[in-house]
């Protein structure tokens, strides 16, 4: 399915659209992975719970998305971009990906064929499990995902942001997806921030306050004449 998806939609862009300048992008697939489920997006549709799409345009893949994650405990949140560029010029097929600088903890990724042939990115997005290659050296269709393993303690809440630019970044870790015969570049990148204050358990607050109170009951027996 994924295959006759791929041409029959490159076949109604030719029909529907004339031909555009140099440089444009679309976005052909989008999914979200939050904690194992994942939310696979063929057409616009509404994002699911936690999840502002208010800054990103589904229609060129260009912009932030944000996911807001809490709850106490291991995590995952991830983002699976298939994007094409200039498709209607010199199809989706002649593209390559890159990769560039070092991930943060935490931080995995892939770029592959989106598994419309022979890709793998999908299916290891979908068992969060990017395996932090590039398979995508010799041109063909390209995709790119980020995400992002990570812990929770009581009271915090994470923000992910993910953003596609045609800016390259000046520093840190990015995926980019290129055009050859345009040498139009697209760049993937993403951060995770935790708020909030961690919140004691109840066992380490009992122990706390035994601890304070045993102090204060020694200071004062040593008060004593």
């Amino acid at each position: 399915m994924r295959t006759i998806h791929s041409f029959i939609t490159a076949g109604a862009l030719l029909s529907a659209v004339s031909l555009p300048a140099f440089g444009a992008s679309t976005l052909a697939e989008y999914a979200f992975n939050i904690d194992g489920t994942v939310s696979d997006y063929l057409l616009p549709a509404p994002p699911p719970a936690g999840v502002n799409i208010a800054g990103f345009n589904t229609g060129t893949g260009l912009g932030t998305i944000q996911m807001t994650m809490a709850g106490t405990g291991l995590h995952y949140g991830g983002v699976f971009l298939d994007h094409e560029i200039d498709e209607i010029i010199n199809t989706f097929f002649n593209e390559t990906g890159a990769k560039s600088g070092a991930p943060s903890s935490g931080l995995s990724w892939e770029i592959d064929e989106p598994g419309w042939k022979t890709g793998d990115i999908f299916t290891n997005f979908g068992a969060s499990n990017l395996d932090n290659t590039n398979s995508s050296l010799i041109p063909d269709d390209v995709s790119m995902a980020l995400a992002w393993n990570f812990t929770l303690n009581p009271g915090e809440t994470a923000l992910l942001s993910f953003n596609v630019s045609e800016t390259m970044p000046t520093s840190g870790f990015y995926l980019s997806q290129t055009d050859p015969a345009s040498q139009e570049s697209l760049y993937f990148t993403s951060s995770l921030a935790v708020q909030g204050q961690s919140v004691p358990d109840a066992g380490s607050s009992l122990a706390l306050l035994l601890c304070a109170m045993t102090g204060i009951v020694g200071w004062r027996s040593a008060r004593k004449p």
